[in-house]
Parts: structure tokens; sequence; C-alpha cells
């Protein structure tokens, strides 16, 4: 139990800086006050563990699994924010432009599961 809570610390702690560090970069190049960061550490998050649940490893008590774990759990839940999506959609209502918001969350949202089910193929694909 100790292990796999470490697991999930240190994937978790290395995601938090990536998502930092990502949404940051794309947030000055697009130099807008369209959340485009946030919406692409998301779906890069979703395509990400899309790839990892698609991969034929882990479930079996193995090594794997500790992996998995810190990679799904840790460094996927890190580096995506629920939270912060949910904050910015608000920013942008209160903003009074209704089909703003409405983008940003249709596309998150759409774009989101359909980079995971992509990730998962591409997985599919790799492991042969």
């Amino acid at each position: 139990m100790l292990r796999n809570i470490l697991l999930v610390a240190a994937g978790g702690a290395v995601g938090s800086v990536a998502r930092y560090l990502l949404s940051k970069a794309v947030q000055g190049a697009a130099a807008s006050a369209f959340p485009w960061g946030t919406m692409t550490v998301n779906i890069a998050g979703c395509l990400l563990i899309g790839f990892i649940g698609g991969l034929p490893i882990g479930g079996g008590g193995g090594q794997w699994d500790g992996l998995k774990l810190a990679l799904t759990v840790g460094f996927c839940g890190g580096f995506t924010t629920f939270s912060t999506f949910a904050n910015e959609s608000l920013t942008l209502a209160k903003g009074g432009d209704a089909l703003l918001p409405a983008l940003y969350i249709g596309v998150s949202v759409a774009v989101g599961i359909l980079a995971a089910a992509a990730g998962t193929q591409l997985a599919k694909a790799l492991a042969g």
C-alpha cells in the first residue's frame, strides 16, 4: 500500500510540473484570453491515459501494475485538471459571450473523449 501511495505521489508531482510548463508555453504562444493551455493539457492527458490504458500491461499483480498506477492515477491525475477547466468555463461565461464558454466546454469534452479513444487504439496498434 505504501509503495502504491509513493508511486502515485511521484507520478502526480511530475504530472503537475508538466501541466504547469506545457500550459504556460501554450498559453504564452497563443496570447489569447481563451484558455488554450488548459484545453491542450487536458486533451493531451486524455490521449495519454487512453494510450496507457490500451497497453497490454498490468493487471497481473506484477511490476507493470505499479508503473501503470504511477502513470494513470499519478501522472495523468496531476497533469490534467478538471477544477481549472470548470473555473475557466465559469470565467468565460461571466464575460457575457455564451458561445465562447460553450465552445470551450464542448470541444474539451468531445475532443478529450476522442483523444482517449485514439490513445487506446494507438496503444493496441503498437502492441501488435
